[in-house]
């Protein structure tokens, strides 16, 4: 009975409240930023939640789950078109798939090379930066993807709020943000293979093997479904869905990996044609708005509020800056498509500086694994609230047009 009140409590806090205060402020802050505000407010002022049960053995479980949809419905987006702008009123210029790819590369490497220099040479000499289990070139690589990170899924809700006349820069803006997303999950991937050197493959047992064999599988079958089972009964693919969900988080799992990459990977390797069939958008609304605030809340407790100082802060100041103006310069210098206006490479590249939920997930993965320090944690915790919470006031100042204008 004392876990169900913690998880009301729980609930209370970092659910209900934010809620709440999202719709009385008229959605001024994302819904995403406001439990993790609240949960980093709590840890500097050192409030004992502990004492109400805060964080709930079952919020954690309720918003770890969430999260793994989150990650899971993020792979789908892939195939699912958001576009909900018939008629959308400004022309873009319709992309080449070379020059979109050129421009997703430099959009993702500008930022994340010259964050991980930044990072290098200004803050990991900072006391209480370095990373705790890995070199210092390992950690700025580390805080160098956050920094370079676009959020898909809290940009899909952004793009899906447009005005019918900005719907298309939010569609471009989206197809750079499914390569960035994807280029993340593989550099987590990547990253902590290479903090684990050479015994990353010692000790193979046999189900590791098998977490292979499984992923392959999937792969395979998705790939199979969809030429030749493109269109089966609705139940077939309720069935697969949480089949590819758990098979895929227990492999990445398994393999040593984080099991936020294996959902992501399994939702973007199910058949294209089922995908289009399933409510992603409301999957993903519902498990952002009513569920995984839990796991944002508890994110921004486990800030150690005596990290967050003023230098930290001024630190974080720092980064919002140095992600901002290279994020928004990679995008002007090389915009996705031909014929751009600098308005346009601008809102783009606004759209494109969002963190939101991935660089949370990203900063949370990196965090456990002991490649980013706690003072590093609670910078890039404080980023990703003024990097979303800038996001629409620096789009609507670059993009200029109006709806009444139009």
């Amino acid at each position: 009975m004392e876990k169900i009140i913690s998880l009301f409590a729980d609930f209370g806090v970092f659910v209900l409240f934010p809620w709440v205060l999202w719709r009385v402020t008229r959605r001024v802050l994302p819904i995403v930023v406001l439990p993790i505000l609240l949960g980093i407010l709590l840890a500097v002022w050192h409030v004992p939640v502990e004492q109400w049960g805060i964080p709930s053995v079952y919020g954690d479980d309720i918003g770890w789950v969430a999260v793994l949809v989150l990650a899971f419905t993020a792979g789908l987006e892939m195939w699912v078109d958001p576009n909900h702008g018939k008629g959308a009123e400004e022309a873009i210029p319709s992309p080449s798939l070379g020059r979109l790819l050129g421009g997703a590369v430099v959009a993702l490497g500008g930022p994340f090379l010259i964050g991980s220099l930044v990072v290098y040479q200004f803050f990991l000499p900072l006391h209480g930066w370095a990373a705790p289990q890995v070199s210092p070139l390992m950690g700025a690589v580390s805080l160098g993807l956050c920094i370079a990170v676009s959020a898909l899924p809290v940009l899909i809700g952004i793009v899906r709020e447009l005005e019918p006349v900005h719907r298309a820069v939010g569609q471009l803006a989206l197809k750079l943000a499914v390569v960035d997303d994807a280029a993340l999950w593989i550099g987590l991937a990547i990253l902590q293979f290479m903090a684990k050197g050479p015994s990353a493959l010692h000790g193979w047992s046999w189900l590791e093997f098998l977490a292979v064999f499984l992923l392959v599988g999937l792969a395979s079958a998705g790939g199979w479904a969809a030429r030749h089972f493109r269109h089966p009964p609705l139940i077939v693919i309720w069935a697969a869905v949480p089949v590819y969900l758990a098979a895929g988080s227990w492999a990445s799992k398994q393999l040593g990996l984080h099991e936020l990459i294996g959902a992501y990977f399994a939702g973007a390797i199910m058949p294209p044609s089922w995908v289009r069939r399933l409510p992603v958008e409301e999957v993903g609304t519902f498990a952002l708005i009513w569920l995984a605030p839990m796991f944002f809340g508890h994110s921004g407790l486990k800030i150690d509020g005596d990290a967050l100082t003023w230098p930290s802060l001024a630190a974080s100041l720092a980064l919002v800056a140095v992600s901002i103006v290279t994020k928004m310069g990679a995008v002007y210098l090389f915009p996705p498509a031909s014929g751009l206006t600098s308005r346009q490479r601008l809102s783009v590249g606004a759209l494109l500086q969002c963190k939101g939920l991935m660089e949370i997930v990203a900063a949370t993965i990196l965090h456990a694994q002991g490649m980013i320090s706690e003072f590093a944690f609670a910078a890039l915790m404080v980023l990703a609230v003024i990097s979303t919470s800038l996001t629409g006031p620096l789009f609507r100042l670059f993009s200029g047009k109006s709806a009444e204008q139009a």
